[in-house]
């Protein structure tokens, strides 16, 4: 294809991707509701247990109650409509790979999906009790007035990081996969990564929740040694197959 070609075949992708975040934004617009009365539920937790008025959620702008409602629904609209708009990446990407490239690829876009949605669904879990331990902080008379965009920033970000967190142990497949990074040098590192998932795992769950902590760190432990032993099953059929190869070289 020439460059023209090329970059008419990427119009069309970013089309229909665009078309679909679009039409996901449309019936997350009409979702909002529920979903912001479950991102708000913490919130009202705490003024239920401090006071009346003691904690609440404020709009600091003429147009901060819009602005919140169209993050909310672009949001929506993005994880409704991830199929559609991933789909038209790997149909953009896929025809100029050759056939280990597309198995390295689709065998990572397999698991990682899975496991992206379901670090979110565990950062949605954990969301009302790291809202709690912060804003506990706060001395018992004092008022808790947040801004309502900056708490959904905040919100977004614990659970776009908790997703990120389940998708590494992919990445380390991934680099092995590659001939980058062996499975004794990540199976080495098991103490580094038992204290990064701890410490990740403190922190997004406050300290007298510990049944949260440990449902939150066991599958982690578990995806970090499942790709341990996933690279080095990989390593050893890689030493066999060149093992043969040098054979066959040798006896010819």
């Amino acid at each position: 294809m020439s460059l023209i070609q090329h970059l008419l075949e990427l119009r069309k992708r970013l089309f229909f991707a665009a078309l679909g975040v679009l039409l996901g934004a449309v019936g997350g617009f009409f979702l909002f509701e529920p979903a912001w009365a479950y991102l708000q539920s913490p919130m009202r937790t705490l003024a239920h247990a401090k006071g009346h008025g003691l904690s609440s959620i404020n709009y600091t702008s003429i147009s901060g109650a819009f602005d919140v409602h169209m993050q909310i629904a672009i949001t929506i609209g993005l994880l409704v409509s991830s199929p559609v708009w991933l789909y038209q990446v790997f149909a953009f990407v896929v025809p100029g790979l050759n056939r280990r490239e597309k198995g390295y690829i689709f065998g990572f876009f397999f698991s990682a999906v899975p496991l992206f949605l379901a670090g979110c669904a565990a950062g949605f879990f954990v969301m009302p009790h790291i809202v709690e331990l912060m804003t506990s902080f706060a001395p018992p008379d004092d008022t808790t007035i947040i801004d309502a965009k900056n708490y959904l920033d905040f919100i977004l970000k614990l659970v776009i990081a908790t997703g990120i967190a389940f998708v590494l142990p992919v990445f380390l497949v991934l680099l092995n996969f590659m001939s980058i990074l062996p499975g004794k040098t990540i199976l080495k590192s098991w103490r580094w990564a038992i204290l990064a998932i701890t410490l990740f795992t403190a922190i997004a769950t406050p300290a007298a929740d510990v049944l949260s902590m440990f449902l939150l760190a066991i599958p982690m432990f578990l995806l970090y040694f499942a790709a341990v032993g996933v690279s080095l099953f990989h390593d050893r059929i890689a030493a066999r197959r060149r093992a043969a190869l040098e054979a066959g070289l040798a006896s010819a």
